[in-house]
């Protein structure tokens, strides 16, 4: 398919995994458009963190196939789903501990400008690369941290970090996986509208277990229980959803789990 053609930044076709006997995610079908915004619910066990590790390429998937901005990426490798416009976090930071913070945001810029393999000594002379890497320290706040360790950040300040080296390549698409775990009340705060303006004209995928941040940031959520997609739709239409309902109580999950694929 010619990108061009596709009128969707990310699409999962009959998506399925399995490991050993056991089925985790059963025939997906997602459609996602350039720079909406997607909530990824469901259970524990659902399946959400393996479907992300597919959409990365960090699992290869048993059938189906993942289609970002019209090119077909599954069997490719991470590194190789990232320059195509990919990039995701994790659920545990995922940082250069013992590298300052612009050290940390600076390694994630340089492939994107063409340095590629480009030795320590020569990087102090990156204006362009310093530049975008000083523009990120300010929009996430770092920017008097900007000489301190990473290893040395507050939790939330790490979990900022990682957001910032998420976007700082330029990718199109974001994965975010549980962004907002382990924070307080006021750091969730914060946070949400630090993401809403990192991603601002991205297309962003969130697995995420706050109701509160999943209905303030995403345009639309998908729900999975088992492996299936059970809703995709507004946050309104999912809230009133009764199947939705059912399976956070619990009820539908205990029957899926039961049901083969």
């Amino acid at each position: 398919m010619n990108p061009s053609q596709s009128p969707f930044a990310l699409e999962l076709k009959n998506l399925s995994k399995r490991f050993g006997k056991t089925d985790i995610i059963c025939g997906i079908d997602l459609n996602v458009a350039p720079g909406e915004r997607i909530g990824i619910i469901g259970p524990n066990g659902a399946g959400k963190s393996t479907l992300f590790n597919l959409i990365s390429g960090r699992f290869q998937p048993d059938g189906g196939q993942i289609v970002l901005n019209g090119c077909r990426i599954e069997g490719k490798k991470p590194f190789e789903i990232n320059r195509l416009g990919l990039a995701r976090s994790f659920q545990v930071s995922n940082i250069f501990p013992k590298l300052s913070v612009f050290e940390n945001l600076r390694c994630g810029v340089l492939w994107s400008l063409g340095y590629k393999y480009t030795f320590l000594k020569f990087l102090a002379g990156l204006d362009d690369a310093n530049e975008r890497v000083s523009a990120l320290l300010e929009m996430l706040r770092l920017d008097k941290q900007r000489h301190t360790l990473a290893m040395h950040l507050s939790y939330a300040e790490q979990r900022a970090l990682e957001v910032g080296i998420t976007i700082a390549g330029g990718a199109s698409v974001i994965l975010l996986d549980e962004p907002t775990a382990g924070m307080s009340q006021s750091e969730t705060s914060r946070f949400i509208h630090l993401i809403r303006q990192a991603t601002e004209g991205k297309t962003l995928l969130m697995v995420e277990h706050d109701m509160g941040v999943v209905f303030d940031l995403a345009d639309k959520i998908a729900v999975l229980v088992y492996g299936e997609l059970l809703a995709f739709d507004t946050p309104d239409a999912v809230r009133a959803d009764a199947r939705v309902q059912e399976a956070y109580l619990g009820a539908l999950a205990a029957q899926a789990a039961q049901t083969p694929c």
